[in-house]
Protein backbone atom coordinates (compact mmCIF):
# COMPACT_ATOMS: atom_id res chain seq x y z
CA UNK A 1 0.00 0.00 0.00
CA UNK A 2 1.32 3.60 -0.63
CA UNK A 3 0.56 6.44 1.42
CA UNK A 4 0.69 9.93 0.84
CA UNK A 5 0.98 12.92 3.26
CA UNK A 6 0.53 16.36 2.67
CA UNK A 7 4.15 17.70 3.94
CA UNK A 8 5.81 20.69 5.10
CA UNK A 9 9.52 20.43 5.74
CA UNK A 10 8.93 17.14 7.79
CA UNK A 11 5.36 18.32 9.43
CA UNK A 12 2.23 17.09 8.27
CA UNK A 13 1.25 20.26 5.89
CA UNK A 14 -2.36 22.54 7.45
CA UNK A 15 -3.63 22.21 3.80
CA UNK A 16 -3.61 19.29 1.57
CA UNK A 17 -3.43 21.14 -1.82
CA UNK A 18 -1.16 23.79 -0.74
CA UNK A 19 1.38 22.02 0.66
CA UNK A 20 5.21 22.46 -0.65
CA UNK A 21 5.33 18.32 -1.00
CA UNK A 22 4.34 14.88 -0.38
CA UNK A 23 5.75 12.21 1.43
CA UNK A 24 4.95 8.92 -0.08
CA UNK A 25 5.12 5.68 2.38
CA UNK A 26 5.32 2.21 1.11
CA UNK A 27 4.10 0.04 3.64
CA UNK A 28 3.88 -3.88 3.48
CA UNK A 29 2.72 -6.22 6.33
CA UNK A 30 2.43 -2.73 8.83
CA UNK A 31 5.61 -1.22 8.18
CA UNK A 32 7.50 1.32 6.43
CA UNK A 33 9.25 0.12 3.06
CA UNK A 34 10.30 2.78 1.55
CA UNK A 35 9.88 6.89 1.43
CA UNK A 36 10.35 9.55 -0.73
CA UNK A 37 9.14 12.80 -0.61
CA UNK A 38 7.94 14.57 -4.61
CA UNK A 39 7.30 18.59 -5.15
CA UNK A 40 3.60 19.81 -5.05
CA UNK A 41 2.76 19.43 -8.70
CA UNK A 42 0.65 22.60 -8.49
CA UNK A 43 -2.96 23.21 -6.70
CA UNK A 44 -5.07 22.93 -9.69
CA UNK A 45 -8.91 21.95 -8.86
CA UNK A 46 -9.51 18.25 -9.54
CA UNK A 47 -6.25 17.31 -10.77
CA UNK A 48 -4.31 16.07 -7.37
CA UNK A 49 -6.77 13.32 -6.59
CA UNK A 50 -5.86 11.58 -10.18
CA UNK A 51 -2.16 12.66 -10.03
CA UNK A 52 -1.86 10.67 -6.62
CA UNK A 53 -3.93 7.85 -7.65
CA UNK A 54 -1.83 7.29 -10.72
CA UNK A 55 1.18 7.07 -8.33
CA UNK A 56 -0.27 3.87 -6.79
CA UNK A 57 -1.85 5.81 -3.84
CA UNK A 58 -4.69 4.41 -1.43
CA UNK A 59 -4.27 6.96 1.90
CA UNK A 60 -4.17 9.75 1.65
CA UNK A 61 -3.54 12.11 5.01
CA UNK A 62 -3.29 15.89 6.14
CA UNK A 63 -4.28 17.98 8.06
CA UNK A 64 -6.97 19.73 6.22
CA UNK A 65 -8.79 19.15 2.79
CA UNK A 66 -11.29 20.13 0.70
CA UNK A 67 -14.89 18.22 1.11
CA UNK A 68 -14.50 18.05 -3.14
CA UNK A 69 -11.01 16.76 -3.21
CA UNK A 70 -12.24 13.92 -0.59
CA UNK A 71 -14.95 13.01 -2.82
CA UNK A 72 -12.63 12.76 -5.43
CA UNK A 73 -10.13 10.93 -3.57
CA UNK A 74 -13.40 8.16 -2.79
CA UNK A 75 -14.41 8.11 -6.39
CA UNK A 76 -10.97 6.18 -6.53
CA UNK A 77 -11.12 4.15 -3.79
CA UNK A 78 -8.79 6.35 -1.75
CA UNK A 79 -8.70 6.68 2.01
CA UNK A 80 -8.45 10.49 3.32
CA UNK A 81 -7.48 11.11 5.95
CA UNK A 82 -7.83 14.58 7.42
CA UNK A 83 -7.07 16.68 11.15
CA UNK A 84 -3.53 15.03 11.44
CA UNK A 85 -0.54 17.30 12.84
CA UNK A 86 2.59 16.42 14.14
CA UNK A 87 6.05 14.88 12.32
CA UNK A 88 5.14 12.84 9.12
CA UNK A 89 6.95 9.87 10.03
CA UNK A 90 5.43 9.85 13.52
CA UNK A 91 1.85 10.42 12.08
CA UNK A 92 2.73 7.58 9.48
CA UNK A 93 3.57 5.20 12.27
CA UNK A 94 0.30 6.23 14.70
CA UNK A 95 -1.62 5.53 11.46
CA UNK A 96 -0.13 1.87 11.03
CA UNK A 97 -0.64 0.92 14.50
CA UNK A 98 -4.34 2.04 14.63
CA UNK A 99 -3.75 5.06 16.87
CA UNK A 100 -3.65 7.92 15.18
CA UNK A 101 -5.44 11.46 16.86
CA UNK A 102 -7.10 13.63 14.35
CA UNK A 103 -9.33 16.84 14.87
CA UNK A 104 -11.19 16.61 11.55
CA UNK A 105 -10.31 18.99 9.07
CA UNK A 106 -12.33 19.11 5.77
CA UNK A 107 -12.18 22.46 4.74
CA UNK A 108 -14.41 25.00 3.38
CA UNK A 109 -11.57 27.15 1.38
CA UNK A 110 -11.68 30.10 3.92
CA UNK A 111 -8.12 28.45 4.72
CA UNK A 112 -8.82 29.65 8.29
CA UNK A 113 -7.06 26.89 10.44
CA UNK A 114 -6.88 24.02 7.85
Amino acid sequence: MKIAVATEGNMVAEHFGHCSQYTLFEVEDQRVISKTVIPNPGHQPGFLPGYLANLGVKCVIAGGMGARAVELFAERGIQTITGASGPVDEVVQAYLRGNLQTRGGVCDHGHHGC
